[in-house]
């Protein structure tokens, strides 16, 4: 394996992600959040990938039956990316903000994805396979990493839209948020690795109307968040 091979994985693996962050910021012009800030959600997302393959390893040797692993490797990423933001960013005076938990949500999750993406390339890449690693790249950034923005999302809008209730119910409504995450990346990964034209068709329909219902929330959020402010303030 090559530099130039590496450095393809990395710029492959990175340029779906930066796309769908382009978007999610443009979204959050409004009241942009700090980029240092942004850059460090990204990087938690990104270092959460090493923790997560030891034990998607163990969980596919160890636990038998397709859905039950499945499950598995669903609730290891789930978890992982909402304890680097928890852990990382959350608790930050920068998360001031209902819509903001949504936005550091989404960005642990592009830097996991983004990650992930490009350990896909490198085999193809490895192969001298170019078309098979566009079509790769293609597939993820149309799926893969649409799923993991729309699995976070769950757990960001769990916190936004119980931003003012008490700790108790904070806490039932992140346990939903996850519990929700981990449902929808386990039926899009079952879908996904079923055969048949269709069953994909079922998997990408699955993520992107999740995704479509999510903007519209984000668009609602973001609406009672600022209908209140003039128009140059945040």
């Amino acid at each position: 394996m090559t530099l130039t091979t590496i450095g393809y994985a990395i710029i492959g693996g990175l340029l779906p992600s930066f796309i769908w962050l382009y978007f999610l910021l443009k979204e959050d012009a409004r009241c942009p959040e700090p980029r240092k800030m942004i850059m460090f959600a990204f990087l938690a997302g990104i270092a959460a990938v090493p923790l997560a393959i030891p034990l998607e390893l163990y969980a596919q040797d160890h636990i038998s039956g397709q859905l039950a692993y499945v499950t598995a490797w669903a609730l290891i990423e789930e978890v992982l990316k909402y304890v680097m933001a928890a852990s990382f960013i959350l608790w930050r005076h920068a998360v001031d903000e209902a819509p903001d938990y949504v936005i550091y949500m989404v960005t642990v999750a592009l830097g996991f994805a983004s990650a992930e993406n490009m350990l896909f390339l490198l085999a193809p890449l490895s192969n001298d396979l170019i078309a098979s690693s566009f079509l790769t790249g293609d597939v993820r950034f149309l799926g893969a990493t649409l799923l993991h923005v729309v699995a976070s999302a769950t757990i960001g809008f769990a916190f936004a839209f119980s931003k003012e209730f008490f700790p108790a119910k904070r806490t039932i409504a992140a346990a939903l948020g996850l519990i929700l995450a981990i449902a929808l990346h386990t039926a899009f990964n079952m879908l996904i690795i079923s055969k048949g034209t269709s069953i994909t068709f079922a998997a990408f329909f699955l993520v992107w109307t999740t995704a479509v219902i999510f903007f519209a929330a984000f668009e609602v959020l973001k609406y009672f968040q600022y209908r209140n402010l003039p128009t140059n303030t945040c």
